[in-house]
Parts: C-alpha cells; structure tokens; sequence
C-alpha cells in the first residue's frame, strides 16, 4: 500500500480568440493557459482490492453539488486507465475541493488529469505523457493541458498545445454566484467566429481578448456587475466562457487590497500564476520518497 497527496491546480485563459467554425461544428481557436496556484488536493491510496472508490471530503461538502461516483470525473479517470495495469491494483481517492465548480478554472479536469499521472506511476502502468494525453482528451478538452504540465499556447480546437513561459504575476479571481454552459455560449448567434489569427510571440507581448466577453455580460449580468467592479482597478478579462473574471496585479500585496474590498469574501480569490504544474514534481518526489523507505 502507497499513498500520496497532489495538488490539482485551476488555469486560466489569458486570452481566449475565434478564429473559425468547422463543419462539424466545433470551432478553431486561439488560447493561452497558465495555471495559478489555486489547488484542489487528492491523495491516493493504492490497495489490492482492485477496486476504486473516491470520496469527497471537502470541508464545505455541504455546498457543493453532490456528484455520483460513476459521473465523478476523478473516477472516470481511474476507470480509463485500469485497462492498462497488469497487476490486481485498486485505489481510494480522498479530495478536497478548492477551485469553484463551474467557474471555467479547470477544476474538474485538473482533477482528471492529476489522477492519470499519479495512477500511471503507482499503478506502473508505463503510459508515455502523449498516451495520458490522448487518454485525457476522451475525459474533456482540457485534460490535456494540466497533462503536458507547463503553459501552453493552443490551437486547433485545442488539441495542439505548445509551451510558453509567461509572466507569472497575481491575480484577483472572481466568481459572480452563475453557472454558464459552455454549449451556449458557443451556439450563440452573437458569437464572433472570425477572429484573425495572431502568432505566439504576438500573443506573448501584446497580449488579447477574450470573444466569448461580450456575449455572457450580455446574457449574465451578474458577471457584467464583478467585471466593472473589477476593471476600476486592473483590466478584468473573462476566463474561457466563464463565470470567472480576474485581474493581474504585480505583487500579493496589491491583490490582496483589491480583494479584501469585494463584497463577497466566498466568491474572490488571490493566486499567482504559474508555469509549471506542480503536480509532477510533488509526485516525482513523494514516489522516490517512498521507493527510498521500502
């Protein structure tokens, strides 16, 4: 038996362009992810059971949506790669959660994707980092993102990621009390889909905007509310389709000011960006860790 702890971190969208629609309807974009170190916690348990359970022992459980264990995207996870182990491994999953849900932060997929690194190394399952990718992809769209580990700027529909070294300043995140859907915002007929195209380093230095803004203020105007607020210190930018907005700021200090004066002390939060998921690291030392004790 084995056990570790992980973090799972959010992500944002620096910026988020159309740049068409295909056929099938999906459409062909432009984006930039970091990951700020806003982090849901896991901690896998291996067992010989060969069975997998995970449970949610987030202190404010109360409030959250409760999810069936075969919807749980943590545990399709783990399902996913149980075919590749060959030997009668099981695991319990404990996780607390951090990040909203339904916030656009990534949450749920950062959890995915956390599963599927530490599972593949504790379950010697020997998937290369494309594999767990490709395994991702079938779980959501940004799976793969925390997978790769670093920054990425991403095309395509999201699929073809390359890595980037931003800056890593703070930021203030805010999530107005709404639930968007994703479908909606991408079938709206006020969408803009033809967005030109801009190159990496284009985007590194002048930065963008986000196509999908200006329909959700238009259709939520609770988001249209935090985003004014927030612009009367650092331009607020929308994360994905939403709900959250944030800001940059260069130094904590100056985040926490800005926060410390939104209404709602549950719905704002300060982290920084980062570049690198810590998720691998944290896993590759707790394994040698363990390996080293037996």
């Amino acid at each position: 038996m084995l056990s570790i702890t992980l973090p799972a971190p959010a992500k944002i969208n620096l910026f988020l362009h159309i740049t068409g629609q295909r056929a099938n309807g999906y459409h062909d974009l432009q984006t930039l992810f970091q990951f700020v170190d806003l982090n849901d916690q896991l901690i896998f348990t291996t067992n010989e059971t060969g069975t997998i359970t995970v449970e949610d022992v987030s202190p404010n459980k109360e409030r959250t949506e409760t999810i069936q264990q075969e919807d749980n995207l943590i545990y399709k996870a783990a399902m996913a790669l149980m075919p590749y182990t060959e030997q009668t491994l099981g695991v319990h999953i404990e996780y607390t959660k951090h990040i909203p849900s339904g916030a656009g932060l990534g949450g749920g997929s950062s959890d995915a994707a956390t599963t599927l690194l530490a599972l593949n190394a504790l379950w010697h399952c020997g998937r290369t980092r494309e594999q767990l990718r490709g395994i991702g992809l079938t779980l959501g769209a940004d799976v793969p993102v925390f997978i790769n580990g670093t920054a990425a700027f991403a095309e395509g529909v999201g699929e073809n990621l390359t890595a980037v070294e931003p800056n890593e300043p703070w930021y203030v995140i805010i999530k107005p009390e709404v639930h968007i859907s994703t479908a909606e915002i991408f079938s709206h007929p006020d969408l803009t889909r033809n967005t030109s195209p801009i190159t990496i380093s284009a985007a590194l230095k002048q930065g963008g905007h986000n196509d999908c803004e200006k329909v959700v203020r238009n259709l939520y105007s609770d988001v249209d509310i935090a985003m004014n607020w927030l612009n009367q210190f650092s331009p607020a930018k929308l994360t994905g389709t939403g709900a959250c907005i944030f800001a940059e700021f260069s130094n904590k200090q100056q985040a926490d000011a800005v926060a410390k004066q939104y209404s709602n002390s549950n719905a704002v939060f300060v982290a920084q960006g980062i570049n690198d998921n810590p998720a691998l690291s944290a896993m590759q030392k707790q394994i040698n860790r363990a390996n080293a004790q037996r």
